[in-house]
């Protein structure tokens, strides 16, 4: 593709990006029509390289169930590992289960366990990300790498900017976790470039009872929308 780049004309390269808009517009409106119609769910995000026989695989099946089971529908990046567990618990439990693949060279490809009519597909990161935002209720956080940090921070800064409505921010793994919300606390908060409050958007648990608790103890006292 650089390759390609370079033969082309900056009016020629211009003129494409200009296309380009159409195509990003379907996204947004394919993934409005279809996600408007799924009701209340919460994302789960974390590694696609997480093998079916890893703890927290295990650990996102059985989230993903009991957040079904308490009345909410399960959103995921659609691919494997962390993805394909958050899928697999919410079909198991009957509920609803949502994948929001997207096109990459490599570890992304969709799981079984995706409700058919509930499979997105995306080219674009920055559509997908506004469409996990819009349409989720909470934000689970299990292990992960760049992708899921990118994710958890979008959200936080949303949040903390007032840009959406607040909701609750779950990161699931004290001991993985643990270290970054040291350093948010200790460098950051103290460097004076986050706020105190800031911290209140952060829960780090363990287990999915906590979860749950922490769901349904906000959604007592906020109702149910979409953040847009």
């Amino acid at each position: 593709m650089r390759k390609e780049s370079k033969h082309k004309g900056w009016n020629e390269i211009k003129t494409n990006d200009s296309w380009a808009i159409f195509k990003i517009m379907g996204e947004f409106v394919n993934g409005y029509e279809k996600l408007s119609k799924i009701g209340p769910c919460v994302s789960i995000f974390g590694s696609a390289r997480t093998k079916p026989d890893h703890k927290y695989y295990q650990l996102a099946v059985d989230v993903a169930q009991k957040i079904v089971e308490h009345g909410y529908g399960v959103i995921t990046g659609g691919g494997p590992g962390i993805m394909e567990a958050g899928n697999k618990g919410a079909h198991i439990a009957g509920g609803t289960s949502v994948g929001l693949n997207i096109e990459l060279p490599f570890e992304q490809h969709d799981n079984p366990y995706i409700d058919s009519d509930k499979s997105l597909d995306f080219d674009y990161f920055f559509v997908r990300k506004v469409m996990f935002v819009k349409y989720s209720q909470g934000f689970v956080v299990m292990p992960g790498g760049f992708g899921t940090l990118d994710e958890l921070f979008e959200a936080i800064t949303l949040i903390q900017t007032h840009k959406i409505e607040t909701f609750p921010i779950i990161l699931v793994g004290k001991e993985f976790w643990g270290g970054l919300f040291e350093w948010v606390k200790n460098t950051l908060l103290e460097a004076g470039n986050i706020s105190p409050n800031d911290l209140d958007l952060i829960h780090l648990v363990d287990t999915s009872d906590e979860i749950i608790e922490i769901l349904n103890d906000f959604y007592k006292e906020y109702g149910l929308s979409p953040n847009f």
